[in-house]
């Protein structure tokens, strides 16, 4: 349940909220639900690092720090 506490959203404002609270909890929902990974592992680049390689392009020196 979602209740407005103060102010006086617009329906496309209360639209745009529960588009995102929505998305959030599908995402949470299919998120892997593992053990948790032991703490030697938590900053183990491999673990952070890009599966994919990018393909040169237009605006590819864009999409060269973003993550995917």
């Amino acid at each position: 349940m979602i209740k407005v506490v103060r102010g006086n959203p617009t329906p496309e404002e209360l639209a745009a909220a529960l588009a995102v609270v929505r998305a959030r909890a599908a995402a949470a929902a299919a998120a892997p639900s593992g053990p948790p990974l032991p703490p030697e592992q938590w900053s183990d680049p491999g673990r952070i690092a890009r599966r994919d390689i990018q393909r040169p392009g237009p605006r590819s020196w864009a999409r060269t720090y973003w993550p995917v």
